[in-house]
């Protein structure tokens, strides 16, 4: 391990300590992918086509906390803050005018747990949009005149 000089207490002193995986940082409002259970796009967070993924996440990792991106504008954030009221899950809400992201909202722990796949595919969601049309009261309605008898 080197000794530090002069420079490198000064660099740190302006610039802050340098973290590692700074962009990663970054990219998913302040912590690391390997910390992170589920992580929505602002296109998924604004239509709110993720929200039952994030209930289900939620529903499993009471103790993580939800980060929100800061540049969405209130009234899309809405079905995520009352998911995390509703789960006593503190969320943040994040906002970094130095740097661009296209993550929305992350669910996440302060710890390494290395959860597998983070993003949802659209093959998901569609899946999802499909049981909640199979349930609705118009499409169960629309069976009752439409099944064989």
């Amino acid at each position: 391990m080197s000794k530090k000089n002069v420079e490198d207490y000064l660099t740190e002193g302006i610039y802050g300590l340098n973290r590692p995986k700074e962009a990663e940082r970054h990219y998913f409002l302040g912590t690391l992918r390997e910390r992170i259970v589920l992580a929505l796009t602002i296109g998924q967070v604004m239509t709110d086509s993720g929200i039952n993924k994030l209930e289900d996440a939620m529903k499993n990792h009471r103790d993580s906390k939800l980060l929100i991106n800061g540049h969405i504008s209130y009234r899309f954030l809405k079905a995520e803050k009352n998911l995390a009221n509703k789960y006593n899950i503190p969320y943040t809400v994040i906002s970094n005018e130095e740097y661009e992201t296209d993550i929305g909202a992350v669910l996440t722990y302060d710890y390494a747990i290395d959860y597998g796949n983070i993003f949802i595919e659209e093959e998901d969601i569609m899946e999802d949009k499909k049981q909640e049309r199979s349930t609705s009261i118009f499409s169960v309605i629309k069976d009752w005149f439409t099944s064989p008898k």
